[in-house]
């Protein structure tokens, strides 16, 4: 892998966050196992205790009199719980210029001899997060002691997890964590759990924002500490953790860890929307196209290979759209097209964009005026008469969704009715009309594998099926292209 020379942190300012609970008799072994190395260079430790019922606290303040670390002592008056200490603790980091926060268990079931290797691939640029994992040294997890019970929960729990995200991760459940702390400041940390599950949200989170993940071997040690988690509340909390974040991902319910709003996610999918705007493009000569909502430029740049000369407009100046693009302008769609996008465009996308404004009549017909007399303007939309967002509301729950039918940016909606009428009064006529499922094959994304994949394949293909069959209810998003009457 290249470096990038950005990537690479100078002059690291590496910070350490301790949480602990009850750990008065284990907190002063733990902290005296850091590397002589690693405590010469360390910006600072914090101390964060959780409002512990023993002397955690006094322990701490008492070591912090007789050590060269750079220590801070804090303690909760309430118990913010695992997650909620984690939020306190980053939050502290980022306030604090640092550049790396190490996360470590007060208690010394994670080795800290080991903290210069967990830190080592954010340094060098590989990595926005790294984890330690007891699982990369086959066997090597049962030798450190770990109960036989709790390491085939964890292989388990990984496994499902792994297919549900289409990560790749050994283990999902270490709390030998560091992190940029760039990459903090990109999650919505606030919106987690203050529970145990707290790690899983924040990889589901990392995993969505399309951080760099990277894994390190690191012993397992069990002692004499105290467990406070609830085996099987636990592995039911970040079971419905993922399985959230893969419904969102799909266009059902909502949570913060599954999509990063800054830019539109790219549907590459033969199959997605995407996907049939492309097909449409690749079959027209190659012209003048005018993408309307056109995000990072992800779409357009695959556009551009088809050999479209290719402009962008959008509300935000995304990283890298001008690369990807041959012109990009900044614009509020709501209050139409500028002068400066001109006209004379042979094609006109307009993917997913419509339900955003708030007069997409206007924005239609604006469209309509930019083209070519032999132009078409490309149109995906949500359909709103799809079964999920009909039987949402029939029972009483509308509700806004992180992403599909229900997306929480939607003002407008549609069904393919409406849509047609609509089409007809801005003096434009349905040239070809299509319908895309529910995205399905998303689950495929990350390569799953193995049956996983097989059963997706098969459930996308039935759900291709009778979207054909039946477009108004089984329709995701319907497809047109339109050209003036």
């Amino acid at each position: 892998m290249n470096v990038e020379p950005s990537d690479v942190i100078s002059s690291p300012r590496v910070g350490v966050l301790v949480v602990a609970y009850n750990a008065a008799t284990t907190l002063v072994k733990t902290l005296d196992r850091l590397p002589r190395s690693f405590r010469a260079t360390v910006d600072h430790v914090l101390l964060s205790d959780d409002a512990s019922q023993d002397d955690t606290y006094a322990v701490g303040l008492a070591y912090r009199t007789t050590t060269d670390l750079p220590l801070t002592v804090v303690r909760h008056e309430k118990n913010l719980g695992y997650g909620g200490n984690q939020k306190a603790g980053y939050a502290w980091a980022m306030s604090h210029g640092l550049d790396v926060v190490v996360l470590l268990h007060g208690d010394g079931q994670y080795a800290p001899e080991v903290i210069e290797e967990v830190v080592a691939p954010i340094l060098d640029g590989r990595a926005d997060a790294v984890f330690g994992s007891r699982m990369m040294v086959r066997g090597g997890a049962l030798k450190g002691g770990m109960p036989l019970y709790k390491f085939v929960g964890n292989r388990i729990l990984s496994t499902f997890q792994n297919a549900m995200t289409g990560a790749r991760l050994s283990e999902w459940h270490s709390g030998y964590r560091a992190y940029r702390v760039e990459a903090l400041r990109d999650l919505d940390l606030d919106s987690y759990t203050d529970d145990f599950d707290f790690d899983t949200e924040i990889i589901l989170g990392l995993i969505a924002a399309e951080k760099r993940i990277v894994e390190v071997p690191i012993p397992t040690y069990y002692g004499d500490e105290i467990c406070y988690v609830n085996g099987m509340g636990y592995a039911r909390d970040v079971a419905k953790d993922v399985i959230r974040y893969r419904a969102a991902r799909m266009g059902f319910g909502h949570g913060s860890t599954a999509v990063d709003p800054s830019a539109y996610e790219l549907k590459p999918s033969a199959h997605s929307s995407h996907g049939r705007l492309l097909e449409w493009l690749r079959a027209a000569r190659p012209g003048e196209v005018l993408d309307v909502g056109c995000s990072d430029g992800r779409f357009g740049a695959l556009v551009r290979a088809q050999g479209h000369r290719v402009h962008g407009v959008d509300l935000v100046k995304h990283d890298h759209v001008g690369e990807r693009l041959d012109s990009f302008v900044e614009a509020d769609l709501n209050a139409g097209l500028p002068p400066e996008v001109g006209t004379g465009y042979d094609r006109i996308v307009a993917g997913d964009v419509l339900e955003h404004v708030i007069d997409p009549a206007a924005l239609l017909t604006d469209l309509a005026t930019r083209l070519t007399p032999d132009g078409e303007v490309l149109v995906s939309i949500p359909n709103f008469g799809h079964w999920y967002p009909r039987g949402r509301t029939t029972l009483g729950l509308f509700d806004y969704d992180t992403r599909g039918p229900l997306d929480q940016g939607h003002v407008r909606f549609f069904t393919r009715r409406s849509f047609e009428r609509l089409v007809r009064s801005c003096g434009m006529r349905v040239v070809e009309r299509d319908v895309v499922g529910v995205p399905v094959d998303v689950l495929e994304r990350g390569g799953p594998g193995g049956r996983v994949a097989d059963v997706v394949r098969v459930a996308s293909r039935a759900e291709r099926g009778a979207a054909r069959a039946w477009p108004t209810l089984f329709g995701y998003q319907l497809l047109y292209r339109l050209a003036p009457a």
